[in-house]
């Protein structure tokens, strides 16, 4: 009995350190199988430059092809970007850990980097682009100009239109500018162009909107559902003696016990049901009590398992943010062109919406709903004293924010728009 005890127990010995070794060896060619993959797909990038652009960057500007084939193209150039972004971190965060750096990884790391540096310097010049008002007419040389003022703004004084002075109103040279351009020989060409441009910021927008919702969703829920909630059932087994998380979950589980020992009692009082002997309630009672237990100790252990799943999808929120340079710069564009594109009634209407829902006279409630669901979400016990403290701080703080963003741009950017809300607040 004891060799074969003695035996099984070195055969589990043996697959410990044999698992413990491959996952080593694993981890530490972590760094080798990042970079590889991170080239084989700027190799793959590079098949598509030559087959379809002639060794040039893929581009939706192009005209050799339809708007349907850059536009797939362009996509399969941004999932390979982003699969090279990932590798490359991954091989950066390796190599800083184990520090087994060699010289083949630094000639297959030039060559991601040249990919990647020009594919970045691209999306910001894009984004300059997209920067150039429509009504001003747009050549080599104004685009060019318009990128040297975007890239140098932080440096150079630029002239705003608030300060912008002139013997005639400005419109009337906005009018003659917009006649030119609407007469040059290339209209329809730009036309095309800006088209394609604008599609195509509308589908990274969209998709990278999906991204940041999904994917984290998606993390949070499989991780949880998984790999952490069967650990945690399995950690914490039934008659551990922390059933409860905290004190006021105890405190909840007691009153559905005493309520329904209580409605025992009234049924067989009244005659609503058989009468039962005091045997038969106290046998009801426990095994209620059971119930309760088992239902209080899942409670626990989903608290336990959302503080786990959370951090990995906040991991994931924050990766994919890492990773996402430029189309979180596309979206940035995307949004400021539908902000700015609305009326001054529905910008006031936003505003005072926003505003009243975050900082108004009924907001303390519902700060105070969404408080104690993130900590019973949590499994922490509500400090109301801690509440009540953040809801008499925060809504002011956010309310002076919103005010000062008022004054300081509101009133600059869209006059009309402020005028409109202060006639739609009084």
């Amino acid at each position: 009995m004891s060799s074969s005890f003695s035996n099984k127990t070195s055969r589990l010995v043996t697959k410990f350190t044999n698992s413990l070794r491959s996952a080593n060896q694993h981890f530490l060619r972590t760094s080798d199988r990042s970079l590889e993959q991170a080239y084989q797909a700027v190799l793959k990038i590079k098949d598509i430059e030559n087959e379809y652009f002639n060794g040039s960057k893929i581009s939706t500007e192009s005209i050799n092809h339809t708007a349907s084939v850059t536009s797939c193209l362009q996509t399969d150039l941004n999932k390979k970007l982003n699969i090279v972004k990932l590798r490359v971190l991954e091989f950066k965060a390796s190599t800083f850990v184990f520090g087994n750096l060699n010289a083949n990884h630094l000639a297959k790391l030039k060559l991601v980097d040249e990919v990647l540096d020009r594919y970045e310097n691209a999306a910001e010049d894009n984004t300059s682009q997209n920067l150039v008002p429509l009504s001003e007419p747009v050549n080599n040389k104004s685009r060019q100009a318009n990128i040297q003022i975007y890239s140098t703004i932080d440096t150079a004084p630029v002239e705003t239109i608030n300060n912008k002075t002139g013997v005639l109103p400005r419109t009337i040279g906005r009018t003659i500018n917009k006649i030119k351009n609407d007469l040059s020989s290339n209209k329809e060409q730009e036309v095309i162009r800006k088209f394609r441009i604008s599609r195509a910021n509308t589908t990274t927008s969209a998709r990278f909107v999906l991204i940041l919702i999904l994917v984290p969703l998606l993390i949070q829920l499989l991780s949880k559902n998984l790999l952490i909630s069967p650990i945690v059932d399995r950690i914490r087994v039934e008659n551990v003696p922390q059933l409860f998380l905290h004190s006021e979950m105890k405190e909840s589980a007691l009153k559905d016990l005493q309520g329904f020992e209580e409605e025992l009692k009234f049924d067989n009082i009244i005659n609503l049901a058989p009468r039962l002997s005091e045997e038969v309630i106290e046998e009801r009672v426990k095994q209620k009590a059971a119930e309760i237990a088992k239902e209080y100790w899942h409670k626990s252990n989903r608290a336990i398992s959302n503080v786990f799943a959370d951090l990995l999808a906040l991991g994931a929120f924050i990766l994919i943010l890492l990773v996402s340079r430029r189309e979180i710069a596309i979206l940035k564009s995307f949004m400021d062109e539908i902000v700015y594109g609305l009326s001054d009634s529905a910008k006031a209407f936003i505003i005072i919406l926003c505003t009243d829902i975050f900082v108004g006279f009924h907001s303390p409630h519902g700060w105070e709903v969404l408080l104690e669901g993130f900590a019973e979400h949590l499994g922490i016990a509500p400090n109301h004293s801690f509440i009540f403290l953040f809801i008499a701080t925060f809504p002011v703080i956010l309310d002076t924010i919103v005010k000062y963003w008022i004054f300081r741009y509101l009133s600059r950017i869209s006059p009309s728009a402020l005028a409109t809300l202060k006639t739609m607040n009084e």
